[in-house]
């Protein structure tokens, strides 16, 4: 597979379809002086796709290159070496077997995951030992199937359908967006990125476009932001009890979705409910005690919170 001459043509992706990842729409201008340079297509990749690093004005005398992840040469995380005129490559330490060496060298990344994200480090050798470095970085985001976790993922919104001359707007809470350093857009307007998505994030979002001749706004969209477990506050916060006395106590951490709790007696799982109680309490129902609250969606384990306390029951006078 020869690496493309021109950046790969970006689908369609439906309004409705809200997504955790969509590419910008993103363009390059080469530097004025000859230097290697890279053009990373996409700059920002749904998890599954692949990324392309575009490598340009190589030197005419290179003799080979090495592609290490990170921001800096280091052997430790050297990906592949490439040799030019042999044209064979050695993997090393960061290779997944998901990327390929061009002989230009050009780098592709196949089936991108979350763990690609990051910087990625080009250093050219050259006959006169003259070496060239560049350094790129790309995000992978996760796709639309996967509601976006607190702190954790970002967000796409993309507005359809593409048309010429139109100018497009977006609206939160049914105002106009506002500028923020978590909010990327895309050249055209068209494509709205929320990163490190939040809780207070979750809309409604609203796009229009307008032309000349007409004006368009869509239907709200709300997000359903997984978040939590928080601190938990358990009630009421007495530690000491009469002897006779009914224990009863009872937790809320904020999540979304609900939380799950488990109560623990010295250790042992006692009750697996948001409340504990236990009638007519003696001196045997002193200890520690602990509550666990934890958050997971699907088959992904979100968070999860400890609290420790001790209860003590005295005998009543």
């Amino acid at each position: 597979m020869e690496p493309p001459s021109a950046p790969p043509h970006r689908g369609r992706v439906p309004w409705q379809g809200l997504l955790l990842t969509v590419s910008l729409l993103t363009f390059w201008n080469p530097p004025a002086t000859a230097q290697v340079t890279m053009e990373i297509e996409p700059l920002n990749a749904m998890e599954g796709k692949d990324v392309l690093l575009l490598v340009y004005n190589v030197p005419q005398d290179a003799i080979g290159y090495n592609w290490y992840k990170g921001d800096k040469v280091d052997s430790n995380y050297r990906i592949v070496k490439y040799i030019i005129s042999t044209q064979v490559n050695s993997t090393g330490p960061e290779y997944s077997g998901r990327e390929t060496i061009y002989p230009n060298g050009s780098l592709l990344f196949q089936n991108v995951t979350l763990n690609d994200t990051g910087y990625y480090t080009l250093h050219v050798t050259t006959a006169d030992l003259e070496n060239e470095e560049v350094t790129g970085q790309f995000r992978v985001y996760r796709d639309n199937n996967s509601s976006p976790v607190e702190d954790e993922d970002s967000v796409a919104l993309t507005c359809e359908p593409e048309t010429q001359d139109t100018t497009y707007l977006w609206w939160i809470n049914g105002q106009s967006l506002q500028d923020s350093d978590r909010v990327v857009m895309s050249p055209d307007n068209r494509t709205l990125i929320l990163l490190n998505i939040s809780r207070n994030d979750t809309g409604p979002y609203e796009c229009g476009n307008w032309n000349p001749v007409s004006a368009s706004r869509s239907d709200p969209v709300t997000l359903n932001v997984l978040y939590g477990p928080d601190v938990p506050t358990i009630s009421p916060p007495d530690s000491y009890y009469l002897s006779g006395a009914n224990l009863n106590l009872s937790c809320h951490a904020a999540s979304n979705p609900a939380a799950q709790y488990s109560w623990l007696i010295n250790g042992s799982l006692q009750q697996t409910t948001q409340e504990l109680f236990i009638p007519n309490v003696t001196v045997n129902n002193s200890g520690s005690y602990a509550l666990t609250a934890s958050l997971s969606f699907l088959v992904l384990v979100i968070g999860i919170f400890a609290l420790s306390f001790s209860v003590n029951v005295v005998k009543g006078c």
